[in-house]
């Protein structure tokens, strides 16, 4: 990968800032909860090998057990559905728990403890379920059907949750400090491709992101990208290419899945007048449907084209590279996709 594609919107040669560090993706994740774990004790860490000395499947919580103690950072047995619905019950009772789930794709394990309990019991009787749930999602990394899984828009399609997915390192550490703060339960997707390969500067201390508000990363007048998590990597990386062009593309990052920043898109929508929304995910009735319909339903008339949209294939994903490459949006892809619509 270029350096380019690792380090976009950041300089090559960053002043020192004593207000920010550079680190990974991964890092500001740990970050998150260090800092979460260091200024409330009832914040506990709890999944499968959580603990020291494995540290979770891709070691975000590794050290955390040695730093806070095993009471709590809880490995707990590979039962999704059990340790959700305990999850549930430990906030009941005051605690705020983080949980992890090895990868988003066994999140349907424990689908009946998310959708049909934590996440109706403030309407049913006014009980706040301070849980997070931390799952790595996207694919990219030849991982198969089974670790690949962007499967957002069920929780999106569900009231009573909240639903992040940071797509840089210093959204990463925000997001999760927001999520945990939060009396609602939070399902807060990681990028797996991002986990190491992106590097960023980020806030030191206790930086908030709030949920709910989206972010103009890139400014342009000519048309405008809509995406979140892996996919804005790769949509900077087409607005660079159309820069060249000379087709100047808004990039908006949603940030937050749900609540959507409806102000947000319907700016960039009114302000440009085509839209190209991308997601890794499959499209049907994905969060870009959504998107779409917000825009269809409220900026319509500032629309100089078709609204367009780039997702993963309406099939399971592949473990044959080239057929994952033939799935998976990319920035060539993106690139060729805008460029049609700059030319409606």
């Amino acid at each position: 990968m270029s350096k380019l594609a690792t380090n976009f919107g950041f300089s090559e040669t960053p002043e020192v800032d004593p207000e920010q560090e550079e680190m990974t993706y991964l890092a500001a994740i740990t970050t998150a909860l260090q800092i979460e774990m260091g200024r409330d004790p009832n914040v506990i860490v709890l999944g499968e090998d959580v603990a020291d000395p494995f540290g979770g499947a891709f070691k975000v919580t590794k050290g955390l057990s040695d730093m806070f103690g095993t009471d709590r950072v809880i490995n707990t047995p590979i039962s999704e559905n059990g340790f959700i619905g305990m999850a549930t019950g430990m906030a009941f009772m005051g605690f705020r728990p983080v949980i992890e789930v090895q990868f988003a794709d066994f999140i349907s394990s424990g689908f009946d403890a998310i959708v049909q309990y934590a996440a109706t019991n403030h309407y049913r009787w006014g009980a706040a379920v301070p849980w997070v749930i931390r799952a790595p999602a996207d694919g990219g990394l030849r991982s198969g059907p089974f670790h690949s899984q962007n499967p957002e828009a069920w929780f999106t399609h569900t009231p009573g949750l909240k639903v992040v997915a940071p797509a840089t390192p210093a959204d990463a550490k925000g997001l999760l400090i927001a999520a945990i703060r939060d009396n609602n339960p939070v399902i807060y997707f990681e990028s797996k491709p991002l986990y190491r390969s992106m590097r960023g500067l980020v806030p030191r201390g206790e930086y908030v992101v709030p949920i709910g508000k989206a972010k103009l990363a890139r400014s342009g007048e000519d048309l405008s990208i809509i995406t979140y998590g892996a996919m804005l990597r790769e949509s900077l990386l087409a607005a660079d290419r159309l820069a060249a062009d000379g087709i100047g593309a808004d990039v908006l990052d949603l940030r937050t899945l749900k609540p959507l920043d409806r102000d947000a898109i319907l700016a960039t929508a009114r302000k440009t007048g085509k839209i190209l929304i991308v997601h890794a995910a499959n499209g049907n009735t994905g969060v870009g449907a959504e998107v779409a319909s917000i825009i269809s339903e409220d900026a319509f008339e500032w629309l100089d084209a078709p609204i367009a949209r780039l997702t993963g294939l309406d099939t399971p994903i592949p473990f044959s590279p080239p057929l994952e490459d033939a799935y998976r949006p990319n920035a060539e892809k993106i690139y060729a996709r805008a460029r049609d619509l700059a030319a409606f």
